[in-house]
């Protein structure tokens, strides 16, 4: 098959995919990989789709036209911020949610802009639900930061953190 055969396929293949966020992956955005990956659970197929997203500028043309599970509207905010260091940071949060303290666990209070009077009950907290923040062996950062809205909701002082928009 020629170039122009396959890139004529390719193109088809994205545009006949299903259109809308529906499919669409907190952790790893939208985009071709998505689409393949939709259902798979666990680290490989998260990596795998995040990757192909990335490949071949597939996100950004689904972005554009609003195919492959992107859609055009929307805004980039802080919530991005926080998908994106808490999906690089996951273990290391882990590991200081569970000691109570830690560099990483006090960057990630500020990234949600927890002031540094409250940072002591956010550390508690975390420390407290560690189990309900980490549930089972491939918690997602979608999962976690899911479950640590909960646990703020619930907490007096810490529940006015939380976007309410």
């Amino acid at each position: 098959m020629n170039r122009s055969v396959l890139g004529l396929l390719f193109t088809a293949l994205l545009i006949a995919l299903p259109n809308g966020a529906a499919f669409a992956d907190p952790d790893i955005g939208c985009g071709l990989g998505t689409q393949i990956w939709t259902g798979s659970k666990g680290i490989a197929p998260k990596v795998l789709g995040a990757t192909t997203n990335g490949t071949f500028g597939n996100q950004t043309f689904g972005i554009t036209s609003g195919t492959i599970g992107c859609h055009q509207g929307g805004t980039v905010t802080a919530d991005a911020k926080v998908q994106i260091f808490t999906g690089a940071n996951l273990d290391r949060l882990a590991r200081d949610m569970a000691q109570g303290g830690g560099e990483t666990l006090d960057a990630f209070a500020s990234l949600l802009g927890i002031r540094a009077e409250d940072k002591p009950a956010f550390f508690r907290l975390t420390q407290a639900r560690f189990a309900d923040l980490y549930a089972g062996d491939a918690v997602t950062a979608g999962a976690m930061l899911a479950s640590l809205e909960r646990a703020m909701a619930g907490d007096e002082r810490l529940a006015s953190y939380l976007d309410r928009g």
